[in-house]
């Protein structure tokens, strides 16, 4: 898809996102893991690898509602990826552990993240690679926006 000069920030953001989402995937599904879903990336990402992370938590950091990340959670219990258990510190609540294919999951994710962002680097080249990232740092963090 050809993108004129003229086009939106957003609509630019949101291309990137999901011509690098689509790649992402694609990689996933050649490392065996075909049902690999953009959503699973709010917990995949937020949680815990060695302890687990109680849903709450994980519905915080990835701001995200309580329900939201159950629904999350569920769907990723049912690929078999994690598991709830007690949590060790209050009886009551329950943690979100990653089971071995949710560890072997994640270490294929970040083989994949790391290659994808290798060739993202080689293409953009080293100045305009570092421009690209301290600049979306810069939005997400809003730095220069809160100084105002």
């Amino acid at each position: 898809m050809a993108i004129v000069a003229d086009t939106d920030l957003v609509r630019l953001l949101l291309e990137a996102h999901r011509a690098l989402a689509s790649e992402l995937r694609s990689g996933l599904e050649e490392r065996g893991y075909p049902d690999a879903r953009a959503a699973h990336a709010a917990l995949f990402m937020n949680i815990d690898r060695r302890s687990g992370t109680r849903l709450t938590d994980l519905a915080r950091r990835a701001r995200m509602s309580k329900q939201g990340m159950m629904l999350v959670v569920d769907d990723l219990e049912n690929r078999g990826y994690v598991r709830r258990v007690p949590d060790p510190e209050d009886a009551r609540s329950k943690v979100v552990r990653l089971t071995a294919r949710g560890r072997r999951y994640v270490a294929e994710a970040r083989r994949t993240m790391a290659a994808l962002e290798a060739r993202v680097r080689r293409e953009l080249g080293e100045r305009r690679y570092e421009a690209l990232r301290s600049s979306l740092d810069q939005l997400i963090t809003g730095d220069e926006w809160s100084q105002e």
